[in-house]
């Protein structure tokens, strides 16, 4: 082979295998609920513009997800490491009744995931812990009243 044709077999060998990785990444409409896609002005780019920025995704870390298959939202916190999160709630906390959503000052909110309620008196902010326990699961341990309930983070 003459080095000229090696040269350019080489570069579409790789433009293949770059435009192949960019169509197995996911999209960003793929990727965002249609809610966070409008929030983020991404439905005003032209079609043009969308693949760009779709393409350059795919080129820098397209196997990133952030929403489930379901598209609910994914957080750093159901994947990779997990680890203790301290924080305190935000405002008056009374316990649990079913459904209840705890918002954290560190801006997260998390929500009951396991029946039940809990009368826990009135405590005004309280530290918490949300430390990580079996199948994926997290605990949420309220400083004071001695209480602890599983979560699953929302925002």
């Amino acid at each position: 082979m003459r080095p000229n044709t090696s040269l350019a077999l080489a570069l579409l060998l790789t433009i293949a295998a770059s435009a192949n990785a960019q169509s197995n990444a996911p999209t960003l409409e793929e990727r965002m609920s249609q809610a966070d896609f409008h929030a983020a002005g991404l439905d005003k780019l032209s079609a043009d513009e969308l693949a760009n920025l779709n393409a350059w995704l795919g080129a820098h870390g397209g196997s990133v997800r952030y929403v489930t298959a379901a598209g609910a939202p994914a957080f750093d916190t159901d994947q990779g490491e997990r680890t203790t999160i301290e924080s305190a709630i935000d405002g008056t906390f009374l316990g649990w009744n079913g459904q209840t959503t705890f918002k954290l000052k560190n801006g997260q909110e998390w929500a009951q995931s396991e029946s039940g309620h809990y009368d826990a008196g009135k405590y005004n902010s309280p530290n918490v812990r949300i430390k990580p326990m079996m199948l994926g699961s997290w605990l949420m341990v309220v400083e004071g009243c001695g209480c602890s309930v599983r979560v699953r983070r929302i925002r």
